[in-house]
């Protein structure tokens, strides 16, 4: 299960089942738990001064593709699965079944919550906090400088439920509030109330979420969008979920199909 081509220091602990592909170099301050799968030419571990000797740690059933570096000093819970050329830089502590994809980059010293989706080309800036089943979209940023270049930092918080639009821009010590929805080429400067719609250069508050229908014919809200996008979650989840909403959800989301 480990490519001959490998570097792997005696001082690293692999968990049972985990693979290793061509040229992927694991430092000894790593430690990856059982079934993990880890592509070729990746540098797993790398040294890192702010980590202060503080491992890297990968939970159960990891899958981080080709070509992507975790430095030191970092926690992610099991289910982790990455695209291609990801960075991760230390002091990023993270959930369950976190994705993050092809050309992502987490800048480190941010908390990020279980069930989070990060598309292609997200940069994720230091001090963000990113709440649990939050959706950020392809080419999105989250600063933290208030008046570039200094050496201040205020991070972005993003709470439960929120979806972020492709190509916007979350500026420093912006918080966006449970539920609500980012429109895409956003510039956000303010903060964002609970379950409402900001978008714009800058942005500014358009509706409530509930006002938005799916374009399905049905007349349903699309959102919450839990009530009814299930796709990838697991089955206790996605229980609590058709709970919350009683006879509003769908129920053949159990199974993962979505209406």
């Amino acid at each position: 299960m480990i490519h001959p081509t490998a570097l792997i220091s005696p001082d690293a602990q692999l968990g049972a089942d985990t693979s290793v592909g061509a040229y992927t170099i694991i430092h000894g301050n790593v430690r990856i738990g059982d079934g993990s799968f880890i592509g070729s030419h990746c540098e797993i571990g790398h040294p890192a001064p702010r980590a202060q000797g503080r491992p890297l740690v990968i939970g159960r059933g990891a899958n981080i593709r080709s070509h992507s570096i975790f430095y030191e000093g970092s926690i992610f819970g099991d289910g982790l699965v990455t695209g291609h050329r990801v960075t991760v830089r230390e002091g990023t502590q993270a959930g369950l079944n976190l994705q993050i994809g092809t050309l992502g980059d987490i800048q480190g010293t941010c908390q990020i919550g279980n069930y989070v989706r990060f598309h292609s080309n997200v940069h994720i800036g230091q001090h963000s906090t990113v709440g649990d089943f939050v959706w950020i979209f392809p080419y999105v940023v989250l600063t933290n400088d208030p008046h570039p270049p200094s050496e201040v930092m205020r991070g972005v918080t993003l709470r439960d439920y929120v979806a972020v639009a492709t190509m916007s821009v979350i500026l420093p010590g912006v918080e966006v509030g449970q539920g609500a929805l980012i429109g895409a080429n956003s510039s956000v400067s303010r903060n964002v109330d609970p379950d409402t719609v900001a978008a714009g250069v800058p942005a500014k508050m358009i509706c409530r979420t509930e006002e938005i229908l799916l374009k399905d014919g049905s007349g349903h809200s699309a959102y919450p969008w839990r009530r009814h996008f299930h796709r990838g979650y697991p089955d206790e989840v996605v229980a609590r979920w058709l709970k919350e909403f009683g006879a509003g959800a769908s129920v053949d989301s159990v199974s993962g199909a979505t209406e």
